[in-house]
């Protein structure tokens, strides 16, 4: 009898990867509200937004690690201190508990968001991977949808408690569905164990035995040879000691290898483009007649248009094994739209644009998060701390050169439009070595 993917763990998974975004971008709608309510500047609000990519940057080979060792319970935590600091922004009506809050669940993030891959290696059968890593970072992208609804919601000084509230109700609900599958629900492998201990995560009887991990990974990417019968066992390790080996070797094997180190380069330029989109798209296009209001649905727009490509898209991409050609269509689309922007701005060209580049773009995640899951084995959560980490740093970089020309729209969005197009050569060459993985 064939053990079920257990898809219970991808919905409270998924509850939990969107209630990070809605904490995250709470105020994204509301900041001048927000500064006249808390009695701070616009640009103060703004930082309980900017601590999530700062954070992540710094936070996200650890989480990595973290997740390798100790999968459960690190994504336990994260969802644990995500609900903790929704809750600790209710405590008092003063922006030193907002940001305390903020900053709670900015380190909740990565061993979050870096868990998409293991969470379906764990859960899901092979074929099921690529859709349950598509519906997870759909759900993340669904997050932002939340937030600006919320937003959209609640928009006087006085309704912002209401907001905060809603939020923390959604994230300890979110915590609580998530931790009960878990702690309910046998994985479909056993956790991967600490390289030179005899400690192992929970396993299934009978069938599911046949449902392993792949092997971890070497520096030079050749499968560890198992115990062969009739020889000495290795001699014991200290826990430390085989964790901290266990840790280096999860990082040379992620970062050593060729290909992850390729889309980590590869995931800077549509992370980039698309953090700077959405936070100057209302300042590029206001000389050309686009009001406030209007900028915000074209963003909501966007992330709408998003979701429902990163949840179908990227099963279809799989299946046609046409990962490569998606990321050049992507990336060239992104330029085109740009560049339309550069030349003839207005509400028209901003509706049809920037909503092509949140469905074709925000694809390219889930495509490239599920080349890593197959690649990697028992290093994914490093393996996506990597990807994450550098999309987080593409958007820092090209949001402040954006920001630095927010005041000549034509050249920012022609920056942005050179942006998306170099990647292209390296969307190209993926092709062969993406080939490589097929069985």
């Amino acid at each position: 009898m064939q053990i079920r993917s257990r898809w219970s763990a991808i919905v409270g998974y998924s509850l939990v990867g969107a209630a990070t975004q809605l904490v995250w971008l709470n105020f994204a709608g509301v900041t001048t509200v927000a500064a006249a309510r808390y009695g701070v500047s616009e640009s103060a609000i703004g930082w309980l937004a900017q601590v999530f990519p700062l954070l992540y940057v710094v936070l996200a080979i650890p989480c990595g690690l973290i997740l390798d060792r100790w999968f459960r319970a690190g994504l336990v935590a994260g969802a644990v201190l995500t609900a903790l600091g929704a809750v600790v922004r209710l405590l008092g009506d003063n922006f030193g508990w907002l940001l305390a809050g903020q900053i709670l669940a900015s380190i909740a993030q990565p061993l979050v968001l870096n868990a998409v891959t293991g969470i379906t290696g764990r859960y899901l059968h092979e074929k099921h991977r690529p859709t349950g890593i598509a519906v997870g970072t759909a759900s993340i992208f669904a997050g932002m949808v939340f937030a600006f609804l919320l937003s959209a919601l609640f928009t006087t000084a006085a309704s912002l408690p209401t907001m905060l509230v809603t939020t923390a109700a959604f994230c300890v609900a979110a915590a609580a569905v998530l931790l009960v599958v878990l702690y309910t629900r046998p994985t479909l492998a056993p956790e991967p164990a600490v390289p030179g201990s005899t400690v192992s995560g929970p396993t299934v009887p009978g069938p599911a035995a046949a449902t392993t991990r792949e092997p971890a990974v070497s520096r030079a990417n050749e499968p560890v040879p198992p115990h062969q019968p009739g020889l000495p066992p290795e001699p014991a390790v200290p826990l430390a000691a085989a964790a901290g080996r266990h840790d280096k070797g999860a990082l040379a094997a992620a970062w050593g290898d060729p290909l992850i180190r390729r889309l980590c380069i590869l995931a800077i330029f549509p992370f980039g483009v698309f953090v700077a989109m959405s936070t100057f798209a209302q300042a590029l296009l206001e000389p050309a007649g686009v009001t406030g209001g209007t900028a915000s649905t074209i963003l909501l727009l966007q992330v709408v248009a998003g979701v429902i490509g990163s949840a179908t898209i990227p099963i279809l991409v799989v299946r046609r094994r046409a990962e490569s050609l998606l990321l050049v269509i992507s990336l060239t689309t992104t330029a085109a739209a740009c560049a339309l922007l550069a030349l003839a701005p207005s509400t028209a060209t901003g509706f049809l644009s920037i909503t092509v580049i949140g469905l074709l773009l925000l694809p390219a995640l889930p495509i490239v998060l599920e080349l890593v899951e197959r690649r990697t084995g028992e290093a994914e959560g490093t393996a996506a701390g990597l990807i994450w980490m550098a999309g987080n740093l593409g958007g820092l970089v090209v949001a402040v050169a954006v920001g630095l020309l927010v005041h000549h729209p034509t050249a920012a969005f022609l920056l942005m439009a050179a942006i998306a197009l170099t990647a292209v050569p390296g969307a190209r060459a993926l092709h062969r070595p993406i080939t490589e993985l097929r069985p």
